[in-house]
């Protein structure tokens, strides 16, 4: 055998070869519509903080809060004695939050799926999930050891070809899992969550949807596309993220009391994880108390802009943006980077999305618009993008 250094240099060297190779970046600042890295200042468009709440001084004073009421860590697990008041204080608004009965916090939205979707689900069972899901989705239903079937994005007719098999195939003794997200991470279009919900009913299927991306944006109180679309009590289970909208950190599911006591007791990354810290749990505590005050006005910012930046990038579109991403796609992953290059160069923050995050040959830039930003910092976009595009042209 190798020595392992010189056989991870080999693979690491490959993936320089492929234009994949991947550094850390060191921001010197706070979360926000600017950040400054090596004491030069950035229009940050590639952070999902889409209101704007990761530094504000309610969310901040939440997490020092918290601090000093219950410390730096919570000391243990939350089944041992680590299920702090905060925590309780925290679900219940979630579960306000997104019309539900309970709710459950994770320490990250990787442990929520990782620890949700096999709790539910085993051999003799089949899980459906959409082609763009999110890698913790997939990983979470490979680790549950049942059936996995996959269907290309949103295609409803391929979808009711697999949940007719799977009906057949799982008979009266076993479950089927239908996996979506509401709004798609890195293409930034919604899945058809009405259609959805009618082809789960048909086939005797359970529905969970990730809100990553759409929770704090839609609903009038800002929950998530599945409260827009009035399909809250056909949805049996929510997924959701602290650390996008409500600019925290961690994961919740979110539905029935049933389905969280259930959590509680068999989801083995919620059982065997130190409760969340609780200077997370107080910022989040206080984002979804800022956002019942604030959240209408934050929302119709936020969406004015993307309305402006879907009007740069597509001029000839008079459709309402999906959501607050957009993919500007480029296809080849050394293009993506040279273009991520000279937005840096310009004091633009726009990385670039290269597998294994989206396919080979799918490279693209996603640009995300935020709460601090303005009209001429979306402006400062159009010269490196018409400069990409001559070049491409020539």
């Amino acid at each position: 055998m190798k020595p392992l250094s010189q056989e991870l240099f080999a693979r690491l060297e490959k993936q320089r070869a492929d234009h994949l190779y991947r550094q850390l970046r060191s921001v010197d600042s706070a979360q926000g519509a600017r950040i400054e890295m090596n004491r030069r200042e950035f229009i940050n468009f590639s952070s999902n903080d889409y209101l704007g709440l990761a530094n504000h001084e309610a969310v901040k004073e939440g997490a020092l809060k918290a601090v000093r009421d219950y410390g730096a860590g919570s000391g243990a697990s939350r089944l041992i004695c680590g299920s702090l008041k905060l925590h309780h204080l925290l679900e219940e608004q979630l579960a306000a939050f997104k019309g539900v009965e309970a709710a459950l916090c994770f320490s990250t939205g990787y442990a929520t799926a990782l620890g949700t979707i096999p709790c539910l689900m085993a051999s003799g069972d089949v899980i459906v999930v959409d082609k763009l899901v999110h890698a913790s989705l997939l990983d979470g239903a490979r680790l549950s050891g049942a059936k996995l079937r996959v269907f290309q994005h949103n295609d409803l007719g391929e979808l009711e070809t697999i949940l007719q098999w799977a009906d057949k195939t799982v008979g009266s003794e076993g479950n089927i899992l239908l996996i979506t997200e509401s709004v798609f991470s890195m293409d930034g279009d919604q899945a058809p969550l009405r259609e959805l919900v009618a082809l789960k009913e048909r086939y005797g299927a359970w529905l969970m949807v990730d809100e990553a991306h759409s929770a704090g944006l839609f609903g009038q109180r800002g929950s998530g596309l599945i409260e827009e679309l009035g399909l809250v009590n056909q949805v049996e289970i929510q997924m959701g993220t602290l650390g996008k909208s409500l600019g925290s950190a961690g994961g919740y599911i979110a539905g029935s009391r049933t389905l969280v006591d259930y959590l509680i007791n068999r989801a083995r990354s919620f059982i065997f994880s130190t409760a969340p810290n609780p200077a997370s749990s107080g910022a989040a505590l206080a984002a979804l108390k800022l956002l019942e005050k604030e959240g209408a006005e934050r929302r119709q910012v936020v969406w004015s802009l993307a309305q402006e930046l879907r009007r740069m990038l597509l001029p000839l579109s008079k459709e309402s943006p999906a959501s607050l991403i957009h993919p500007y796609l480029v296809g080849d992953e050394q293009q993506a980077l040279c273009l991520s290059k000279t937005f840096l160069e310009a004091g633009l923050m726009v990385p670039a999305i290269r597998y294994p995050t989206v396919r080979k040959g799918q490279a693209r830039l996603r640009i995300t618009v935020t709460h601090g930003h303005t009209i001429k910092d979306i402006e400062c976009l159009r010269s490196p993008l018409q400069s990409f595009s001559k070049d491409r042209i020539q």
